[in-house]
């Protein structure tokens, strides 16, 4: 089973694109090492306060990975540098 996630989020305290880019290579580096995913920017890479994600869980059934994918979520909304817009999810 894979499942697919985007995440949208905006970045308030940032004023330059190295101020957010420090924000998303520390959650992307934690994400990759604390859980089991795949992790990359995948939008707005010259807009300062804003960025898209997206996120990959492969494993052999569902349940593992909407468990997998709900805790990732729930680390990166508990992050207070940032502001989670939207984000959708969808099995492929």
């Amino acid at each position: 089973m894979i499942l697919y996630m985007e995440c949208e989020f905006f970045i308030p305290s940032a004023h330059s694109l190295k101020e957010k880019r420090a924000v998303l290579k520390s959650m992307l580096t934690r994400s990759k090492q604390k859980f089991n995913v795949s992790a990359a920017e995948i939008d707005h890479q010259n807009v300062w306060q804003r960025t898209r994600l997206a996120f990959v869980i492969v494993s052999s059934s569902k349940e593992m990975v909407e468990k997998e994918m709900a805790q990732v979520l729930y680390y990166l909304e508990s992050n207070p540098s940032w502001e989670c817009l939207e984000h959708h999810q969808e099995y492929l």
